[in-house]
């Protein structure tokens, strides 16, 4: 059985929000913070979804930090990673969701397979670190401008990562 996990960063709540609504959609129970997060709840984990919100210029959120180091630590060979990101495209659009882009680095240079990129053609905004090829790293969230299209990003988010 394919195991999944949901890890997060999240300050004031919204990214744990958005990591609970994921769950919930996909019926996965197993949601816990960056900063608490084990190497064996990785490992134990064949499908890994992390979120993170973005701070400063681009910053991956604080929990992270540690969170990181963990997943550093963990054997991510052979594990399927999706990435979502909570930003503020208008105040902050010259670094939309850019901390997805520590996240989706930390996977890949670990080994595993990265899916659900999301082109960047539905959004407004400068830049972002988290844009690869013309694609989000992952499924970027603007809470603050555009929470009207959450719902219907994370579905087809979901659908798409569900096919993968």
């Amino acid at each position: 059985m394919n195991k999944t996990l949901i890890i997060y960063g999240s300050t004031t709540g919204t990214c744990e929000r958005i990591a609970g609504l994921i769950g919930e959609k996909l019926g996965v129970t197993d949601i816990v913070s960056a900063s608490e997060v084990t190497v064996n709840q990785i490992n134990e984990a064949q499908t890994l979804l992390l979120g993170t919100s973005t701070w400063g210029v681009g910053d991956i959120q604080d929990d992270w930090y540690t969170g990181l180091e963990t997943l550093k630590s963990a054997d991510l060979t052979g594990k399927t990673v999706a990435i979502f990101g909570v930003g503020d495209s208008c105040s902050f659009s010259d670094s939309f969701c850019g901390g997805m882009a520590d996240l989706y680095h930390v996977a890949i240079e670990g080994g595993a397979t990265v899916i659900g990129q999301v082109s960047t053609d539905d959004y407004t905004f400068g830049d972002s670190a988290a844009v690869i090829d013309g694609q989000f790293v992952g499924l970027a969230l603007d809470e603050t401008n555009e929470e009207h299209r959450t719902e219907g990003r994370i579905d087809t988010w979901l659908a798409a990562i569900k096919e993968s």
